[in-house]
This record gives structure tokens, sequence and C-alpha cells, in this order.
């Protein structure tokens, strides 16, 4: 009740109720400057082109969402910026050179079905880039898997298009020397437009975690299981560390653990629920990696996981103050009564 004794209504419809002065559009915002940093060494290996292709896919999301909404006579949501870092993180994790119409297809379906058809921001279960990148990778896979030499290489491999160093970790074949742990911390190497520079990374990560955009908890266990799992096992040809380091500096591991896995409406809200996921995200991925048919397996790790965000907050949802276990099953026999 307030001072002229009106009642105060609060919406408690959706949750959790956050006490916060950030809200979406400038979450939005700082996950995009987090993104610059990846995305300018992109543009340093491979030139204009990966800002094009950046371009085009931010582009043709917002478009998307814009569309659906005014056709369904929705509210307009395109101001809050999330279909606009839908769209960039949809091109992050796609190849270099890959065509400007492909990102404009995996944005129809990352917006439409995986994120509005089910009611919009918040109430998607899959990451909606990540989603619309498995879509194009089952849709395109030819396109998908070609990798352009970047330009700072040209000397060293003279060829167009070439494997990727995960490509070499797990194909059986030793790792060229031009891709060092120096060249693969800085991002000289072929790869997705976002994952090639691990330095870049880590200032996006610092930017996030400095201004709590995201929690740590889900990114240390992820990259933590992935570091612990593949030094226990090791492989062939490799020494045990070397081989950790290399898991670490290449794919799109890192990425994926910062920008993807954190997304707040598919990932759990609980501390001990994201650290739970964050280690079935990287033991997946180790899982994928050694015995899949793809070398790298950080996308459906967390696609999968996504699936099991919901459980894992079942599973360890805080205890209810003011309510007794005697009062937890006098409900549960209210509504089994109901029935």
């Amino acid at each position: 009740m307030n001072e002229k004794n009106e009642r105060l209504i609060l919406d408690v419809a959706y949750q959790p109720q956050v006490r916060t002065e950030l809200d979406t559009k400038r979450i939005m915002l700082t996950v995009i400057v987090a993104l610059l940093p990846a995305l300018v060494v992109s543009v340093i290996r491979y030139g204009a082109y990966p800002l094009a292709v950046a371009a085009v896919s931010t582009a043709s999301a917002v478009f998307f969402e814009w569309a659906y909404r005014a056709l369904m006579k929705k509210s307009r949501t395109v101001d809050d910026l999330s279909a606009a870092v839908t769209g960039l993180l949809l091109a992050m994790v796609m190849p270099a050179g890959i065509p400007l119409w492909v990102p404009v297809i995996g944005d129809l379906f990352a917006i439409v079905v995986v994120k509005q058809l089910y009611g919009g921001i918040g109430k998607n279960f899959l990451n909606p880039a990540l989603a619309g990148r498995a879509f194009l990778l089952a849709s395109y896979a030819m396109l998908m898997g070609v990798w352009t030499t970047p330009k700072t290489l040209a000397g060293a491999v003279d060829t167009v298009t070439m494997a990727t160093p995960l490509s070499y970790l797990y194909g059986g074949k030793a790792l060229p020397e031009y891709f060092s742990r120096l060249n693969l911390f800085l991002g000289n190497r072929p790869g997705c437009i976002g994952e090639l520079s691990t330095l870049a990374i880590l200032i996006g990560a610092a930017i996030l975690l400095v201004f709590k955009i995201i929690d740590w908890r889900i990114p240390v266990s992820t990259v933590g299981t992935v570091a612990v799992l593949t030094l226990i096992f090791g492989k062939d040809g490799y020494g045990n560390f070397d081989w950790m380091v290399y898991n670490l500096l290449t794919g799109g591991l890192l990425f994926g653990a910062v920008f993807m896995a954190t997304d707040y409406a598919t990932s759990p809200v609980t501390r001990k629920g994201r650290v739970l996921y964050g280690f079935g995200i990287g033991a997946l991925t180790v899982l994928i990696r050694y015995f899949g048919g793809y070398p790298e397996g950080i996308s459906y790790a967390i696609l999968i996981m996504n699936l099991c965000s919901w459980a894992i907050d079942k599973a360890f949802h805080r205890r209810q103050f003011g309510v007794t276990a005697e009062d937890i099953k006098a409900e549960k026999a209210a509504r089994e009564g109901k029935k």
C-alpha cells in the first residue's frame, strides 16, 4: 500500500524479478561492444569481407524480427537490440568467406523459427544464433566447411583455402609449424569469424564480466572441464599438456563458452546449476571432438545443454523461506487430489 492507501500491483508473470539499472538494450549494446575485438581481428586477417558478413547478418536478423512482429500485429521489439545481437553472433560463428546469402537464411531460421514462434526474447529454449548455425551446417555443409586462408598466412601457405588447426589435431595429422601457440593465441589461423583470436575473446570476456553481463561460473566450468579432460586423456603424438593447450586455443571453445553458453534465456539461473551446466558443455565438447565425425563439438554441446537447462534449475532451485516441508507435502497432496 502507498501513502494514499492505494493498492500497488506487482506483475510477477516473468521470473526472475531483479532490481538493476541495466535494461535489455544496455545489456545487448554491451555484448556488441564485447564482440568488436574479435571482429576487428577477423578484419585484420581477412580484409573487409567479414565486416560485410556481419553487417548483412545483423541487418537480416533485425528485418526478420521487425517483419514477423509487424505481420502478426505484435509490439515492436527491434529497439532492444536482441535481434541485432543474434545476427552478429550468427555471423561470428560462420567461416570468413561464406557467401552473403547464407547468413540471411540462417537469420530467418534463428529469428522466426527459434525465437519468435516461441514468444520472443526470453522464451526461446535454444540459443537462436547457434540453432541457426546448426541449421546451416545441416543444409549447406560444403559451404560451412570451407576455410579461407588468412592474408597474414599467405607467405606460409600457397593456397586459397586450408584446414583449420582443429582438423589437423583430430585428423591424425601433425600440426604445421606456422600454427604456433603465439599464432593461435593472436588469431593468425583459419576459422570462424569470431573464434580466431584467444586474446580478443578474453578482452570481450573481461568487458562482459566487468559490467556484470555474464556470470564467470559458466565459461570457467566449461573451459576448465575441457582442460582437465584433455589433460587426462591426451592423444598419441602430443604431450598431454600440449594437447590440452591446443584444445583450448583452437576451435570455437572459448567463443562459445563466453558468448553463447551464457545466454540468459537458455542457461540456468542458479549458481550450482551454472557450474553443472558448464561441466556438461565441456564434457560433451570433448566427447564430440574425440568420437564425433566433426572436429568441433562446442556448438552442439551448448544446444544439448540448452535442452537440459530447465531440469538443472529444477534440481537446484532455492528453498522457499517461510515454507516448511509439511507445507510442500500438503500442496503436493492437494494437487494430486485434484487430478
